[in-house]
Formats: structure tokens, sequence, C-alpha cells
């Protein structure tokens, strides 16, 4: 799991954003309400409405969602739906009294045939396993995909609809749906050995995918990768329960140790015959990304060394396995893999995103790797490429132009002119969905403290087409409640350092009086906290934490250090080698800061994070033990010799190149100095950053004779949630900052 997420059901939760206003009109004098953690986590008080379970059908004017058990097609212009695509009584197996529990479907390209999976287990952040069947919409046939034993990850239809691709047991298998025959593409998956058409465990979540293989656009061959991971160093996890403890051991590579070895083939499907594709005789290195061009036979295959600064697009002839490096993209420090790779129709041309000026910007190239011309340009950034409209060759792409602190849609042709923004006027963050030929948008918009609004736009000029979902109930609703203001500014650090901030002050506010100060810390590279939005998952559950706290009179601050992102690649990189310093001096540099604010008590200020938060909390009270009164860490890093490979070596080189990188910033090495009260929580099961981490820090902590306080969860991952969960580990955090702060 990417660090500075929290795992899958996190993601599962952000489905639905929930955003509320920090504040809000008083239709009329009534006694305001207080939250409560069960408001937040139990009865779903500030749940907001939206748009779920969108997916766009090949018509853009319609999408299909599941309701009910039925799956629905709804007309995008109005929300409603218009006919029913299958119904839940269409979904019986012969002698089955009740229809599939379906839990997720996918259409081949000409919606005749439906995927869908049932008996879901998730695996890792991004991986799971089901049990999948083809359901036939002119015969209303519901037949079982494979009859082999076990589930099956990533089925995927061949364009042409004729097959479906999927892998079990770390091999890959080809269906023909005419005939129902089942091909193995591979024989030799191995659990912790070899893996085809998936990835490992660091793959998926550092390089952000887990299905790995690719219908070429013809359907003839899928590409795939295989993994070798039988080199790689094996973590230990105890599952506790019955009587004795379980063992869950998975390949984990920690900074430093052995990667799995990465190779690309091709398979023909008509001839039956894999080809590999060369990638190169070095083994130590990465293949983050494969992907078809727009011309017969050609596969794109991404490869970066293993320090991260170097990314190569490389050509290859799938028919021979020959590759040509097209494009090479080097930085100092390292350079970062996205998805914003886009091959034109024709086979002509490419987009692509870089750093190469400082910012991430968007440039045209022909296919031998030539520049056309750079489209963007500007001390902003883009944030992602959302679509391509090849009749105007116009992209779509969502940028920081106005302010880090937002996001923004705009358009511009291929010549790199007719920059327009597409979004309304205004601050905010606008979230997207396109269709695929860029008619419409969906638009997810939100501000701070606002309840997300989602609206229908026109494509070609932003225009409303129509409000779906504006919450209003819930807008209404919260004008009961004692809710702060969220502010931003910006202030100077004594290094002459310019630094954002979020500050949410008591909906009563005195500014005679001195309030505590609580400072909640992510900091990881390329990250905000501080972004004109109200977050979803756990970034909206911690808003509404902050104002229960900012309730009991604590004044709440988030400051988003060097290293974080929007701000350019200088910003981002100064803390490159080093991980920690810089991002520790600022955020002790704003505490004496709001130090110095007349309405702070600058004797009561604590700090608190969750991951590389977690990390930045136990740094911060171990640096500056005179500075912080309290601080509360929830599954941090406290060594980065214990992360993993991919994460940890982008920023630090490895600990063999840069053993003072890793050191000289480790809290473990600083737990001497602790003064403050300290709360450290971990989940036992957690596969991400591991429980080892609290166990290192609280070994050192007894070496030094320091007090603390401890809270471990059993067998919870580095969300730590499930049931009760949640509501335990918050009304534990808020009676600790209630005592300490």
């Amino acid at each position: 799991m990417k660090l500075r997420s929290l795992g899958l059901a996190l993601l599962l939760t952000t489905a639905s954003p929930m955003l509320l206003p920090a504040t809000a009109p008083v239709a009329f004098a009534q006694q305001k309400q207080n939250i409560t953690l069960e408001d937040i986590w139990q009865k779903g008080t500030f749940s907001a409405k939206s748009v779920a379970g969108f997916n766009w059908m090949k018509d853009g004017r319609y999408y299909s969602s599941l309701a009910k058990g039925d799956l629905v097609q709804n007309d995008v212009t109005t929300g409603q739906p218009v006919q029913t695509i299958v119904a839940a009584a269409d979904l019986k197996l012969p002698g089955q009294a009740q229809p599939l529990p379906v839990d997720g479907y996918s259409f081949n390209a000409d919606e005749t045939k439906i995927l869908f999976s049932t008996a879901t287990e998730p695996i890792y952040r991004r991986s799971s396993k089901s049990t999948f069947y083809v359901y036939d919409r002119s015969t209303k046939q519901l037949v079982l995909l494979s009859a082999g034993e076990g589930k099956q990850l990533y089925a995927t239809f061949s364009p042409d609809g004729k097959r479906v691709a999927f892998v079990r047991d770390n091999n890959l298998f080809v269906t023909d749906l005419a005939t129902m025959r089942e091909t193995a593409v591979t024989t030799d998956g191995e659990l912790n050995k070899i893996i085809n058409g998936g990835t490992d465990w660091v793959y998926e979540e550092e390089f952000e995918f887990a299905q790995g293989f690719q219908w070429s656009p013809d359907s003839r061959q899928v590409a795939f990768y295989r993994f070798d991971v039988s080199a790689v160093p094996e973590y230990n996890m105890q599952e506790w329960g019955p009587l004795y403890p379980q063992d869950y051991r998975y390949k984990y590579p920690k900074a430093g140790e052995k990667n799995s070895t990465v190779g690309v083939s091709v398979y023909d499907v008509a001839a039956g015959q894999t080809v590999k594709m060369d990638v190169g005789p070095e083994a130590d290195q990465y293949i983050p990304r494969i992907g078809w061009t727009k011309t017969p036979n050609l596969l794109s295959i991404r490869r970066m060394n293993r320090l991260q600064n170097k990314l190569e697009i490389l050509h290859a002839d799938a028919r021979t396995g020959k590759t040509d490096v097209v494009l090479t993209d080097t930085d100092p420090a390292y350079v970062e893999v996205n998805d914003d790779l886009r091959y034109l129709e024709g086979g002509k041309q490419f987009l692509f995103t870089s750093e190469k000026d400082g910012y991430r910007h968007l440039y045209l190239y022909d296919m031998k790797g030539k520049l056309v011309r750079q489209l963007t340009k500007g001390n902003w950034e883009i944030a992602s490429i959302e679509g391509f409209n090849e009749k105007k060759g116009e992209v779509y792409f969502i940028s920081t132009e106005e302010s880090p602190l937002q996001r923004h849609l705009y358009s511009i042709n291929l010549k790199g002119k007719g920059k327009t923004r597409l979004s309304e006027a205004g601050g905010g963050v606008d979230v997207v969905n396109m269709s695929p030929d860029t008619k419409y948008y969906l638009n997810y918009h939100s501000e701070a403290g606002q309840p997300q609004v989602v609206s229908l736009r026109n494509g070609q000029d932003g225009k409303l087409v129509k409000v779906l979902e504006d919450n209003a109930a819930l807008r209404q609703k919260l004008t009961g409640y004692n809710l702060g203001k969220l502010e931003f500014i910006n202030f100077k650090t004594d290094e002459g350092v310019d630094l954002n901030a979020s500050v949410l002050k008591p909906a009563n506010f005195d500014p005679a009086k001195k309030y505590p100060v609580l400072m909640y810390v992510y900091g990881g590279p390329g990250s905000q906290t501080v972004k004109d939005d109200a977050g979803g998952g756990i970034a909206f559950t911690n808003y509404l934490w902050h104002q229960l706290l900012a309730e009991q009179g604590y004044i709440i601050v988030s400051v988003d250090n060097r290293g974080t992102g929007a701000r350019g690649s200088a910003f981002k990189k100064s803390t490159y080698a080093n991980l920690g310093k810089l991002e520790t001096q600022d955020q002790a540099a704003a505490a004496r800061y709001f130090a110095t604010l007349p309405y702070v008590d600058k004797s009561r200020i604590g700090i608190w994070g969750w991951s590389f938060g977690g990390y930045m909390t136990t740094l911060a009270l171990t640096k500056n033990p005179d500075l912080f009164k309290m601080g509360v860490a929830v599954a941090p890093v406290t060594n980065w010799r214990y992360y993993d490979t991919v994460y940890t070596e982008r920023f630090l080189k490895t600990p063999q190149e840069n053993p003072q990188g890793y050191d000289d910033n480790s809290p473990v090495q600083f737990a001497d100095q602790l003064k403050s009260k300290l709360l450290l929580v971990h989940g036992t099961g957690d596969d991400n950053v591991h429980f080892q981490n609290s166990v290192a820090f609280v070994d050192a902590m007894i070496k030094a004779n320091k007090d603390y306080q401890t809270l471990y969860y059993p067998n919870r991952n580095h969300g730590i949630y499930g049931g009760n969960t949640r509501l335990h580990l918050y009304r534990q955090m808020t009676n600790f900052v209630l005592q300490n702060l």
C-alpha cells in the first residue's frame, strides 16, 4: 500500500466522498449541536450523497450502475434510469432460488456480454480474487467463466469480446467464449516464486497497479508480466486467533534487499506461442508500465533503473521481441511514474508529461521520440490527463495553475494553443470523470468545508448540463452544528521558506484567549494536506475529528512542509537523500511561528499523524523535545531500512549507498531525547508499514528509560479498521489529547 494511503477499505469508503462546510448560514435561531465520535464512526450523520458506481457506456449519453441487484442503464442528463439491462432475477443459476450476489461487473466492447464478479476477496490494496460469470444479453445465459479450482483475478474481455483473460494461482489463462475452452498461457506460476499476469507486492503498492496483462487492440495478443520473486526475502506476520497463531508469509523487499526479476512477454492467441520482449540485460531494474500503442504489433514498455532517476520508453515488436529506446527522461533526484503516456490515433505521435523544466508539463513527441513541442508551460503543474478528443486534437487535463491548493479542468490543442479553463470560476477542487468520447464529464466539485456538488457538464466548453447532486439536505443539517471555520494562510519560516497551512479555530473563537494547538502532519514526498477541499476517506474523517476537537477548545493546524507536492520539482525534491530532515525542520518552524501568535498557548502545542505522518510525529517529538507537549503516532515508519525498496530508494537511494540518509533521521536514533507524552498506535497485521517499526521504537524507548503509551490492534492492517475499530481508536486518541494537551 502506498505510504500516503491507508488501505483498501479507505479506498472503498471514498467512492462517495463525504464533505461538510466549515461555516454555514444559520437559517433560524437554534441550539447548536456538537459532533460526536458516534456521528463520525457509527451513525453516518454527515454522509453526503454522490453519483456512485458510475460507468460510462459506449454511447456517452448513458451510464450503468448496480441498483438492488439489477444492472441499470441511466441517462446522464437526468441521472434517471431508462432501462434495466439485466434484472437480478436473470442472474439465477440452475437449482438456485436466489440470484447471484453480484459485487462487480464489466462489459465487452459492444456491450453484448457482461462479466459479473461474486464472492470477491480483497488481497492487498488493489488486488482481489472473485468467481466470475459470463452473461450473454441476447440469450440471457449465465455461464461460469472457469471450471478450474480456485477463484480468478483480473478477468478481462478481449476488445472484440470473443475471449476473456484472467489469472489463477499465479498463471495466466485465456478462455474462448464460443467454446468455453480454457487455455493455460503459463504453467510455472507458484506462490512466493513465480507470478504470471499479476504483480508482486511492491509493484502493486508503489507503482499502483496489480493486473499484469493487457490485450492488444486487435485482440490477437496478450502482453503480460512475469515476476520471479524467488530471491526476494519473505516477511512473516502472525495472524492471531485460535489456540496457535498462524504465520502469513509474503515477499516484501525492504530497502537495499533483492527485488523481483521482471520480464515481459507477448502471447499470440491464434498461434498459441509466446515471445519474450527484450527489456535489456540488467536484471536489477523496474518495468513500471506496459501498454499497447495504436500501431499493430507495437508494445510500449517503460523501464527504470533501480535508483529511479532514469526512465526510458521502449517500443517493442511483439512478433520478435526486439526493442528500441525512443525516449529517456532523467532527473538528478528521481523520476515518477504515472498514467499520462497517451498514444494518438494514426500511430504517429504520443503525449507524455515530464518535470524536466521544473514543473510537470505536457509534451508531444513523434513515434521515434523526437520532441514536436511542449504544450504547457508555467510555474504550475499538470496533475493528470483526463481525456483526448481525436477529431479536434484537444487534450483535457487537471492542473494547479490557479493555486497549489486547487485543481481545475483545462483543455489545450496539440499546437499548444487555445488553453481554456473548463471549470467554473472560483476556488476548490474538481475531480473529473470524462466520457471516452469527451462529449460529457461528471464534475465532483468541493471546497474547504462545503458538501460536494456533482454535475454533468459539456466536454467542449464545460457548461452545466444538469446538477445531479447538490447535497442541499446535508447543507441544511450542518447549520445546526458548532463548526469552526477552516482558513488557509501562508507564512515564512525562520529559514525564509514560504509554507502553506490550514487553520481550524473553534466556532466561538475569542482572540483574547489562549488556545492549545494540535498540528496534523503527513508531509511525505509529493503529498498535500493543505488543499481547498474537505477531502474524502481518512482526510474527511480527520476533518470531522478536528472539528470535534475544536469544539473542545483546540486550534487545529496543518502545514505542508518542503518535500510536499504541487509547488514544483525543486520544492518537492529538496528532501532527496535526506528524508525527514527538512520536513521536521519545517514542522518545528511552524510550531514556533504559531507559538508567537497572541491567541496561542505556546506551552501546549501537540502533533499527530498517520503512516508517513506517524514518522514525522515521532521524529518531531524526539528532535524537538522542548517544543511539543504531546504526540500521537499511528502506524509510523521509525526506520526507513524497514520499508520497501521502490518507495524508500526513490527518495533515499539504497542503504548501502546512503547509510546516513537512513540513520540520521530515524526516530529510533533519538529515542533518548523524548520528553513529550506519546501515544504509539499500530496494527499487528500491517502488511505495509510493519509492526516491526513500532517494536523497534518501543525497544529504543525502553533502553532510554522513557515513558510512553502504546495501543495495538490485533490483525488490523495499515488502515486499522473493521467493526468498532475506528470508533475505539479515535476515542483513545481523543482522550489522550484531552488529558495531555
